[in-house]
């Protein structure tokens, strides 16, 4: 007799080619954050030939999907996975490369969109059989990539619409090329960083490049700036805590006997605590303040944009176990996963929830990372992801 374990890896196995081939379409046609109007409605297609299966589109934005199966009474568990791409030019050679210019999956969302659809099907089956009792969203979000005009990304609009205000519990994977098959990171409480970006101006009088000190210079001033905020880490945050202040664009200027009378700065905080988070933006005010002493001025502005993943214990417990029995031999890795944003932190921020890493290195030697135009899989790695997800899913209703 087949293990239960056994036979949910079987089931994902055999979807195996599925995947691929979900995966590939995707991989091939990639739409920017708020732009997914075909990946949204493919998802929407392949859900609607599932049994049982209520699809919502526009849910809380015109290209979010939610696609729920329910039976019997028990708790509702939701499986999120994102679904934009992101502006790079792919540098891959293989016959699924980007159709598109200048638009590439290079985090791997085509990878989570594939496995979603994929536990959307075991799941259904598992209703039908009478394995199971409860509810299951699959929330397929936009806009993980890129906040809008107003500082949202996908995941805040979902929520104001209320996908989750029936959920007891989510949870959502992340593809993760540093790690190698048979690695998986799970970790407990703060994962992933709060997400904060900062807009600057310093200002002076400017003038004339042979008299300076006829005004005051504002890219002299940003000098001491400069200084101040790369030492707000390593000076003004204990060695034990988490943080960065990076600095991504700095634009003034029009001609080399000018001083400008402005400079414009951008870029990005990121943190886990939120204690740091404050003393991060605390510091840095007085970082731009430095400048009234050198005869300047100074406007600073400071947007969040995602808050720090936490990942629940008991969620990670599920995840844990479910990934013990149906693969006794992969390795847990029980560390954060960077100081990098995801905006799933806003649905962990609303019900208990967690993100786990899995490991999907392509064993050829290359260094293929997030966000860089040679990213990409080891399509093994797929089915691995279906398995987890839709044992935790059932575990969780099972308890």
């Amino acid at each position: 007799m087949v293990s239960h374990h056994k036979e949910i890896t079987i089931r994902a196995e055999k979807m195996a080619s599925q995947l691929v081939q979900w995966r590939r379409t995707l991989h091939k046609n990639p739409e920017l954050s708020f732009q997914e109007v075909e990946t949204s409605r493919m998802i929407a297609q392949i859900l609607e030939q599932i049994p049982g299966m209520h699809v919502q589109v526009e849910a809380g934005y015109p290209t979010a999907v939610v696609g729920t199966l329910s039976y019997g009474e028990g708790p509702t568990f939701a499986i999120r996975a994102d679904i934009d791409a992101l502006p790079i030019e792919e540098e891959n050679s293989h016959d699924y490369q980007s159709r598109y210019a200048g638009v590439m999956h290079a985090c791997g969302h085509d990878a989570h969109t594939a496995i979603g659809l994929g536990a959307a099907h075991l799941l259904s089956e598992s209703f039908e059989n009478g394995g199971i009792q409860g509810t299951v969203k699959f929330l397929f979000q936009p806009a993980e990539e890129r906040a809008d005009a107003y500082g949202s990304t996908g995941a805040p609009y979902m929520i104001q619409a209320g996908v989750l205000d029936d959920v007891d519990g989510v949870i959502a994977l992340h593809m993760s090329p540093e790690d190698q098959l048979g690695e998986v990171r799970v970790h407990d409480g703060y994962s992933m960083a709060n997400v904060d970006v900062f807009k600057a101006k310093i200002s002076g009088t400017g003038g004339h490049g042979a008299y300076p000190h006829q005004g005051t210079d504002p890219i002299w001033m940003l000098g001491s700036v400069l200084q101040a905020v790369y030492g707000i880490t390593s000076r003004r945050l204990s060695p034990l805590e988490s943080g960065v202040i990076s600095i991504g664009s700095i634009y003034t200027g029009v001609a080399s006997n000018v001083i400008p009378s402005e400079v414009d700065i951008q870029g990005t905080i990121r943190s886990y605590h939120p204690d740091v988070r404050k003393v991060m933006h605390t510091e840095l005010e007085k970082a731009f303040s430095l400048v009234t002493l050198l005869g300047g001025d100074y406007q600073l502005e400071i947007m969040p944009e995602d808050p720090a993943l936490k990942n629940d214990p008991v969620i990670n417990q599920l995840i844990e176990g479910a990934i013990q029995d149906l693969y006794p031999s992969f390795h847990v890795l029980d560390i954060p996963f960077g100081l990098g944003g995801e905006d799933f932190a806003h649905m962990t921020e609303k019900v208990p929830g967690a993100m786990f890493f899995l490991g999907c290195a392509k064993d050829d030697g290359e260094v293929r990372n997030l966000h860089t135009p040679n990213f990409d899989i080891d399509e093994k790695s797929l089915p691995i992801g279906l398995s987890i997800l839709t044992e935790t899913a059932r575990r969780f209703l099972n308890r």
